[in-house]
This record gives structure tokens, sequence and C-alpha cells, in this order.
């Protein structure tokens, strides 16, 4: 016979397992849902301003936040002070007036050969731009111009500090060209232009001009800061002489040696250091 007492025991044991069913059971249905949060996902195409100051180069991010803060950096023109604001990559970000990129700073030297546009445009036929396509991955562009039918050396950078300091007339690098005209250079022109002349009352200058030893005086050496092909045109012309051949033999200290016609080559740290030493 069983033990009642048992079966009691066992009633409540069994009543009790009910009861915490029911209660879980409830407390499940009547729990409020935990909301869930809604993640934004991140545009690859879009950085944080302070990163952006940061890969540049000008600071750390802690700084950029300073100086985004006292209203020194401005995003497509307009002052930035927002902490956290996001930027696109092809945005105009200026940090106390200069222009700034994110990319790693790339120098690529080209010896441009004839038929080909300095230009970066798109639609203009072959330019300069697919000569150096496959140079570096940052968004590099030609220093000055160089006619399509002239040749020689051609430099591209992502370093705006040093597109100012070779588009300055007045503290820009010096080029130097070798210039093959369709008659020998008379002696008084090339000591007028050698000494300064105006057109159209523009004063006109140049660093020096002379005769290339062991070729014939059509042939002369022009060194000039002007980053244009245009005014090399005009000075001749000014004087009667059409240009047969236009080469950039020199910038600054950077020469052709070792980059045959149509190639190119990055900089070393010491030439880049030389540059900016100019």
């Amino acid at each position: 016979m069983s033990n009642p007492r048992e079966n009691k025991s066992k009633g409540k044991a069994s009543g009790k397992g009910r009861d915490n069913n029911r209660g879980r059971s409830y407390a499940k249905k009547h729990t409020p849902a935990k909301k869930k949060t809604l993640q934004q996902k991140s545009n690859p195409d879009e950085i944080r301003l302070n990163k952006y100051i940061a890969n540049s180069g000008m600071c750390s991010r802690r700084e950029a936040d300073q100086q985004i803060a006292i209203g020194l950096v401005t995003v497509n023109g307009k002052v930035v002070t927002e902490m956290g604001y996001k930027v696109k990559l092809d945005d105009e970000v200026r940090y106390d007036g200069a222009r700034i990129s994110p990319e790693r700073k790339a120098y690529v030297l080209l010896n441009k050969p004839k038929g080909f546009a300095t230009t970066t445009s798109e639609g203009k036929g072959r330019t300069v731009m697919d000569l150096v396509a496959n140079a570096t991955a940052s968004r590099i562009r030609p220093i000055g111009r160089l006619g399509r039918n002239s040749m020689g050396l051609l430099l591209f950078t992502n370093d705006e500090k040093i597109h100012t300091k070779f588009t300055n007339s007045k503290t820009g690098v010096a080029r130097l060209f070798h210039v093959e005209l369709d008659k020998n250079l008379k002696f008084e022109d090339l000591k007028q232009i050698r000494e300064g002349f105006k057109i159209a009352g523009k004063e006109i200058s140049v660093e020096d001009i002379s005769y290339i030893d062991g070729s014939p005086k059509k042939e002369v050496g022009l060194k000039i800061k002007n980053t244009g092909n245009t005014i090399i045109r005009t000075i001749f012309e000014h004087f009667k002489y059409d240009i047969i051949k236009l080469d950039c033999v020199m910038i600054g200290e950077l020469t052709k040696k070792d980059i045959p016609r149509g190639h190119w080559k990055h900089l070393t740290e010491q030439e880049v250091n030389n540059l900016k030493m100019l």
C-alpha cells in the first residue's frame, strides 16, 4: 500500500512544478520585448574630417579636432566646426587655407613623348594621364603643361605644397628646355631675351638662355620658372622665330637620366626633399 504522505508530497511537488511552468509561461508572454538597435552602415566613401586631416600628414587627430573647433578647416568652401563631421574623398578640404588630401603623397616623373596632351580631362585623345595610369593609386595631376608636340620632363603629384611652389612665378622651380628653332637665333635677340623685354606692356623674363655647345645656333638652352610652354612660344614668336622642337630636359635638379621617352619613375625620398628645399 502506498504511503499517503509520499503521495501528498509528490502531489505538492508535482503541483509546484506546474505552477512554475505557468509562471514562466506568463512571464515569457508579458516580458517587454527588447528593442532592436539599428546600426547605421558606414559609407566607405566617407571619412571623419579629423581622420582625413591626420591622414594628410598635417597633424594628429586630436590636434585636428582642435583646429576644426577654432574654424581653421573648410569643406567645399564652408567652415566646419562640427566634431565627427564626415567628408567624401572628392570633397575639397582646406587646412589653414591650403588644400589637403588624405592620400599617400606620390611624386612621379614622366619623360613625355610627342602626341600626348597635358590634361586630366577626358575626351582629349591621348593624354599624359594615360602614360602614368599605373604609376600609383593616388590621384596625381601634372604640374604645368607641355604641348601635345612638346617632349620631356613632366612632374605629377598630389602634394599641393609642391604644386603651389611650382606655379608661383616668383619663387617657382626653374625648368631647362632644349629649344630648336626654324633658323639661327641672332645674338642680339638672344641678348634681349636674356636681359628681359616687354610684350603688350607685360614684362617677360627668363632665368637664362644660351647657345648649345657643338650645335647650330638655332638650338638653344632656355631656363625659365613659368610652368607653361605657351610663354616660350610667345617669346620666340615675338622675335619672328618658329619652334621646331621643344624638350624639357631638367626640372630643378631632376634630369631625364634612366627615364626612356614615354616612361616614368617615382622620385626618391632624397629627390623629394631636394624639391621641397628649392
